[in-house]
Formats: structure tokens, C-alpha cells, sequence
């Protein structure tokens, strides 16, 4: 016996709903403040940027792309629980999707400044 087909409207709309879905990296270091995992976050993306370019000011924040069409100066990083921090973005009008969140995530990999790091859907603040 077959399995009845899901309406196509359903089909779609789980497709669709992750598009919408805003996303964050989860992820764990040896940072007892959200100042120290931010500097931890930024420091070597900071030194990249000053060995091409020779030197930094706070306005280059928006300039230096972690990954394409995310720029430094736009991820937030937030305590949730004890050396566990939530990096999102602050900007509203360009939340991290989950390509850009796993891309993120692989670049800070590189970075090797955090012992875990995972992607995940963003709780919504209002639930």
C-alpha cells in the first residue's frame, strides 16, 4: 500500500521555510565574557586585514568579510551559559541564512579560536 502524498502546498512550504529562517553559530572556548570571546571572534580576522592593508580602524569593521556577504562588524556575539556564546547578526535587515551561517562557521574553524562550533536555528527572542 502506498503512502499518501503530502498536499503540494506542504511540500513547498517546508522548502521554503528554512529560506526565512535566521540562524546562528553556537560555540564553546575557554571565554569567561562576551568581550573575550569577541575579541577571540574578531582578533584574527582584524590581523588578516592589517597585513594586507597595513592598518585597522574601527570603521573597517563593515569592510572585513568573514565570508561572503557577512562582514565582521555585523556578528554579535552574546553569553548564553558558561564559555558557551551565541554569534549572530546584529543587523535585522540581513540575518544570517543557514549557507551563510555553516560558512561562518567554516571560516572560524580556521580560525581555530573556539573549541566547538555548531550551526543552528536562532530561537526567536519573542517565545
Amino acid at each position: 500500500m502506498r503512502t499518501p502524498r503530502p498536499p503540494i502546498d506542504q511540500l513547498f512550504r517546508t522548502m521554503t521555510d528554512n529560506k526565512d529562517r535566521e540562524y546562528c553559530l553556537i560555540v564553546e572556548g575557554a571565554y569567561l565574557t562576551e568581550g573575550e570571546a569577541e575579541h577571540a571572534l574578531r582578533d584574527p580576522f582584524i590581523e588578516d586585514w592589517v597585513e594586507q592593508h597595513g592598518h585597522f580602524k574601527i570603521h573597517n569593521m563593515d569592510d572585513i568579510q568573514v565570508t561572503p556577504g557577512v562582514t565582521l562588524g555585523s556578528l554579535g556575539v552574546f553569553m548564553i551559559d558558561e564559555r558557551v556564546f551565541e554569534i549572530a547578526s546584529d543587523d535585522p535587515d540581513h540575518p544570517l541564512t543557514q549557507h551563510k551561517a555553516k560558512s561562518v562557521a567554516e571560516a572560524l574553524r580556521r580560525q581555530d579560536m573556539f573549541d566547538e562550533i555548531s550551526v543552528e536555528p536562532r530561537e526567536d527572542e519573542a517565545a
